[in-house]
């Protein structure tokens, strides 16, 4: 399965055999996660809260399948907090795709209870409740961050350093449960870690907002873009289709070797916020020629931040067979029409 049409002719295998439970499903990740699994005719089940999460994003979703896949999707409003809540749903799926989760490194140092209770609670709850109704494969998100202190570049799935922030912490945790619930329970989970993933439907408004909605709406309307630090921050920014399209490998993976491991999902390209700034300001300017563009302004670096982030994907590729399909300028690309279109300026 090394390509998406590959995995469209095994979801077609799967139709009306197999139940998905999509946590998290009217969030960013979820929510394509969700539209791509009902337009490829799966039966899914979501799950959200919507404390980050976001009804408009369900209604993108109806828009965009038939009313016959839109009839395969039954969703629950309720909090993996709620561990009845959580063995009720899971007695009904086949494969989890846990993204339910407080995201943002400030956020948690804000509020670090209220991560953990997320994060960690509610991940063993979704945890233990799919072990318990014997579940298939639960395949969750974790994140770059757990690299936290460690400086090695690219960054290697055997070599993680001390957490920075809550968030960190919280993504370390789950890690070691699941692989806890594989020595103990003999419960297969595969984790995913993130970097920096984009795309549409991403949240651009807010103290916690990813910077690259963020950018896109300031630019859109005229404002000053806030670069923290000196500008040679870097990332590896992952469109979210690539993090979609690796969930499905995941879930769908017959090489056993995969079972049970964690593993960097990123684009494989280390971009500086000066480049991205750059990037951002070049797509803007070729749809408005009159856009007026104001220089960044530099702040201080905020705590909890890592300097620089590149993944090597080698046991992505080796081991599930995942690839970027888009690279940055193409999801910017993306990302930026989106906005332009779903936003007013």
């Amino acid at each position: 399965m090394n390509d998406m049409l590959n995995i469209a002719n095994k979801l077609k295998e799967l139709e009306g055999s197999v139940t998905w439970l999509v946590t998290g499903a009217a969030g960013f990740i979820g929510s394509h996660l969700t539209e791509y699994l009902l337009s490829n005719n799966q039966n899914v089940i979501g799950l959200d809260n919507f404390s980050t999460g976001s009804k408009v994003n369900l209604e993108l979703i109806k828009k965009s399948v038939t009313s016959t896949q839109w009839n395969n999707f039954e969703f629950y409003k309720g909090d993996i907090c709620n561990f009845d809540l959580c063995q009720k749903v899971t007695k009904k799926c086949d494969l989890v795709l846990h993204q339910a989760a407080l995201g943002s490194v400030n956020r948690s140092i804000a509020d670090p209870i209220a991560s953990h209770s997320s994060n960690v609670d509610g991940f063993l709850n979704m945890l233990y409740a799919s072990k318990e109704n014997k579940v298939e494969r639960f395949i969750y998100a974790s994140s770059s961050s757990v690299y936290g202190s460690n400086t090695n570049i690219p960054k290697i799935e055997s070599d993680t350093g001390l957490p920075l922030s809550p968030y960190a912490l919280t993504k370390s945790i789950n890690e070691m449960y699941a692989r806890m619930f594989s020595d103990v329970y003999f419960f297969n989970t595969i984790g995913l870690r993130y970097f920096n993933v984009f795309g549409e439907r991403q949240n651009p408004d807010g103290p916690y907002a990813a910077v690259i909605p963020k950018w896109i709406n300031q630019i859109l309307n005229g404002k000053e873009v806030e670069i923290f630090g000196d500008g040679l921050t870097s990332r590896d920014f992952c469109y979210v289709q690539n993090a979609v399209y690796a969930n499905i490998l995941s879930a769908l993976t017959e090489n056993k070797n995969a079972l049970n491991q964690v593993f960097n999902i990123s684009a494989n390209k280390e971009t500086s916020l000066n480049e991205l700034f750059e990037i951002i300001s070049k797509i803007l300017i070729s749809k408005y020629p009159d856009l007026s563009l104001k220089s960044p302004k530099y702040s201080n670096f905020r705590a909890g931040d890592v300097r620089n982030s590149l993944a090597d994907i080698s046991k992505s590729k080796n081991l599930l067979e995942y690839e970027a399909k888009y690279e940055i300028n193409q999801g910017l690309k993306l990302t930026v029409d989106w906005f332009d279109s779903n936003y007013s300026h």
